[in-house]
């Protein structure tokens, strides 16, 4: 059972229109996203078997990503029993380079061929028994107010019962957006506001003092201002009632440990690729577990391979008690041959081996990118 071939394959993939029921043009204070460039990791053993994982390009490079998995990654990997995962990852130590989100796309690939040689999904491997469906989170990029309304009410329409939206340098316009699609939907969604990072001290606490004068309580404020700022973050809840998340915090393992030592965030909004894989965002969740910390999953336009991870990973893990983040109902078409459903606002476990789903590798190609 050992791993005999590993291949990085770059894909773009388009995002559906708003206006056809997807998300597109998906605006954040950063950028705005038609189509999506994620990473693919095949993975072979030499009994025929097949793993799959997936990753944002580093730094918006797919030639610097490939060369990551394949150069450094692969020859560690290359010759080595496919079950030895722990004492794999554990293996990889370079102090000057974070190489944790390249480990995590690998990894998750190895947890999909291990699941197959053993004929069980990895949830089961993992423990399981936790739940058959997850609940989701709908995503908004900025939009107008009145644009917001209407997609607002088509999010609660489908079943959904928390929206999140991005928020961006106008703090004020956020908090009118807030407003319009709770009185739109008579105060049925929870939401959430994700500014990545774009907000300073004073406006977050602006933002979330207005909100409660309105009595619009949010699930939670993601990640308003910089990370390795946790005086700022055991302040900012010091000052507001509304709950406070960390998501770019966590992809730094100690961040997220000051920050639940500090009591200075109500949630953690994790990542098992920057986290480094299943193995070690499990380990996150339990240093959030342990300190009284609510556990959502982050969701950065994820395709089929990794959304199919997520969902194994609630599936064998109670402290994620959040739903997580998705935008998998948005995209324009998809890499599975039978693409996971959307329905009433919540998804089924794959229940298949592995990820428990398989990819369509005519639809890779076709989306293949140099």
């Amino acid at each position: 059972m050992e791993v005999t071939q590993i291949d990085a394959i770059p894909v773009a993939v388009p995002v559906a229109p708003l206006e056809e029921g997807g998300l597109a043009p998906y605006s954040s204070n950063h950028d705005e996203v038609e189509v999506v460039g994620r990473m693919l990791v095949r993975l072979e053993t030499d009994d025929g078997i097949t793993g799959w994982g997936e990753m944002l390009n580093a730094m918006q490079s797919p030639r610097v990503t490939a060369a990551v998995i394949e150069d450094v990654i692969a020859p560690r990997l290359l010759g080595r029993d496919l079950s030895e995962i722990r004492g794999f990852v554990d293996d990889f130590y370079y102090p000057y380079v974070k190489v944790r989100p390249f480990l995590g796309a690998v990894e998750t690939a190895m947890w999909d061929a291990l699941g197959k040689k053993r004929g069980a999904p990895i949830s089961e491997l993992l423990g399981g028994g936790v739940r058959e469906r997850v609940d989701v989170a709908y995503c908004l990029g900025m939009l107008s107010e009145a644009e917001s309304r209407t997609y607002a009410a088509r999010a609660r329409e489908q079943g959904f019962t928390v929206l999140k939206t991005k928020a961006g340098p106008d703090w004020r316009g956020d908090v009118d957006r807030i407003r319009a699609m709770h009185h739109e939907t008579d105060g049925a969604l929870e939401f959430r506001i994700d500014p990545n990072q774009g907000w300073t001290f004073e406006e977050a606490v602006r933002a979330g003092a207005v909100l409660e004068d309105e009595g619009i309580y949010l699930q939670y404020l993601e990640q308003p201002c910089r990370i390795d700022t946790y005086g700022t973050y055991e302040r900012l809840r010091q000052r507001l009632r509304q709950p406070i998340a960390a998501n770019e915090d966590t992809y730094f393992p100690r961040n997220l440990y000051h920050l639940c030592e500090r009591a200075a965030i109500d949630v953690a909004c994790v990542d098992l690729v920057p986290a480094g894989g299943l193995l070690a965002v499990r380990d996150q969740i339990a240093v959030a577990e342990k300190a009284g910390v609510s556990v959502t999953h982050h969701n950065g336009f994820d395709l089929g391979i990794k959304q199919a991870a997520v969902l194994q990973l609630y599936a064998s893990t109670p402290a994620l008690n959040l739903p997580p983040d998705s935008v998998y109902y948005g995209w324009a078409d998809h890499i599975l041959t039978e693409p996971l459903v959307v329905e009433n606002g919540s998804m089924p476990v794959p229940d298949g081996p592995g990820l428990g789903v398989d990819v369509d590798e005519d639809a890779v190609e076709r989306y293949r990118v140099d």
